[in-house]
């Protein structure tokens, strides 16, 4: 067994191996998980468990944003069926975690405040135990699976006081897309990468470059640096694009129709300008392992920046008109407001940390590189509606100053980005870990492999599934006509749940 407490490795580094990291007893895996959260700078990216040689491995991944580092340890047990007490019962956002793990192996953790899977798999949707209130002056509301917009799946059931929601539940998992297995299952590449942009459609680009980003730390790939600006960049594509989408999208929650079409309009000009760049509109194609077919040429440069230049002022000065006018901000200004508290409790991240004032941003604390434009990332304080639509209007903003300063960069320097390396050789009996700040928040990618240099397990983790439990907790004592536009502030991800 290794004496150290954990392992401290750096986003995007060298993969390790997996007897490098530590092997711990689970009282003192207990007390470093604890030790490690009760600084609220710290949050868990990543808990889980796969079958290993004849026992259940669990790892355990907690990021330090004032480190810019992220400790990686470990337990494990012979038998899967082993109860363990659960880390949920102090520190709530260790919650989802252990539901997944228990979901996917059957291992219970005693006193977990509620010990059920996350997505009910199996067949078992019928049966699913929802929260109950009793009382004559309550009723419950059912919202989907099926919903009136051509949406994934998912289930919402209210408990209401009149009007008032006492309580809200989301029931997931519909699809039961086994995501992960399919990267064990099927060894090509290019279908990994291919599957890697589909986890969640409207974040492709973050969703490829966190699977690209592990493949090339377990290959021992270098990333050139014409082609890490290139990610860079593509990135906040994706962040502006999705952005500008959901400040339209609030518009027609709140009928402030003119925002709405506005703001539609100038979206479809950011995708169109990703289209012109790889010939998909949402970025599918153009992040490879090593390199790219889709390198940035000068004329696509030009065509670019003069479409940012003119949707970002069309964006800026209709957002300054639907963030100043009163009927809108009636309907924004109070309205599913989660605490700094709450976000810090169940592990938010990106926008919904960033909404009430915690600065939880994978481009700052943990960068795939040093290039940066912005010292900070952007901060509101008050957790409401106005909060999440005021950081999609600052952050379209920040995101076009970083564009430009980064395509200089990249003109800077000569020749053009390598082709993609698809005859990768993985080490090894090795770990690799990736995160990426998407538009939503940290996405983050887990992969191991065997001893014969090809993938064993492998974990994907979107931001949303930290974030649904802020929804619920945002509608509580809310009107319940208040749901759509806080589910809109929001815009969390089905698929990017349901793995």
């Amino acid at each position: 067994m290794n004496e150290s407490k954990y392992i401290s490795i750096f986003n995007f580094s060298k993969s390790v191996k997996i007897d490098e990291i530590p092997v711990l007893t689970y009282d003192d895996f207990s007390s470093q998980v604890k030790e490690l959260l009760s600084d609220t700078a710290n949050h868990c990216v990543n808990y889980f468990a796969f079958p290993f040689e004849n026992r259940m491995k669990f790892i355990c991944c907690i990021a330090r944003d004032s480190q810019g580092d992220i400790t990686v340890f470990s337990h494990e047990q012979k038998n899967a069926g082993t109860a363990l007490p659960s880390l949920t019962t102090s520190l709530p956002q260790m919650h989802i975690f252990e539901q997944e793990i228990y979901e996917n192996f059957g291992v219970v953790f005693e006193d977990h405040p509620w010990m059920k899977p996350v997505r009910f798999p199996n067949g078992k949707m019928d049966d699913y135990p929802f929260y109950k209130i009793e009382g004559d002056e309550l009723h419950e509301v059912g919202v989907g699976p099926v919903h009136a917009g051509v949406i994934e799946p998912g289930h919402f059931r209210f408990i209401c006081n009149g009007e008032k929601v006492l309580h809200l539940e989301i029931h997931l998992g519909y699809q039961h897309r086994g995501i992960e297995k399919l990267y064990i299952e099927n060894r090509s590449p290019v279908y990994r990468m291919t599957l890697s942009e589909n986890i969640a459609g409207d974040t492709a680009i973050g969703h490829g470059w966190a699977h690209a980003a592990v493949i090339e730390s377990l290959s021992g790939i270098t990333v050139h640096e014409k082609l890490l600006l290139e990610r860079l960049i593509s990135l906040e594509l994706e962040r502006i694009a999705i952005h500008i989408g959901d400040t339209s999208a609030l518009c027609t929650d709140v009928a402030y129709q003119f925002g709405q079409v506005v703001n539609e309009a100038l979206r479809t000009t950011i995708i169109n300008t990703t289209q012109l760049w790889c010939g998909n509109r949402f970025g599918k194609g153009l992040i490879r392992p090593g390199g790219t077919h889709y390198p940035m040429t000068n004329n696509f440069i030009s065509a670019m920046q003069e479409t940012l230049k003119d949707s970002g002022n069309r964006y800026t000065t209709m957002a300054d008109r639907i963030f100043t006018l009163p009927t809108v901000l009636a309907r924004f200004d109070g309205i599913g407001t989660v605490t700094n508290k709450q976000v810090t409790d169940i592990g938010a991240v990106g926008m919904a940390a960033r909404m009430a004032g915690l600065a939880r941003d994978i481009r700052f604390s943990h960068p795939a590189t040093e290039i940066s434009s912005s010292p900070f990332p952007v901060i509101q304080n008050t957790g409401d509606v106005l909060a999440r639509g005021m950081i999609r209007n600052l952050e379209v903003r920040e995101s076009l100053k970083m564009i430009a300063e980064w395509v200089e960069m990249h003109q800077k320097i000569s020749g053009a980005s390598p082709k993609p390396d698809f005859n990768y050789k993985m080490t090894p009996g090795s770990f690799a870990i990736s995160l990426v700040e998407g538009w939503r928040g940290e996405i983050c990618h887990c992969a191991l492999t065997d001893n014969d240099g090809e993938l064993m397990h492998y974990k994907v983790k979107d931001p949303s599934l930290h974030n649904w439990f802020a929804l619920a907790l945002a509608v509580r004592n809310q009107e319940i006509s208040d749901f759509p536009v806080c589910n809109k502030s929001f815009n969390l991800s089905y698929c990017g749940n349901d793995l």
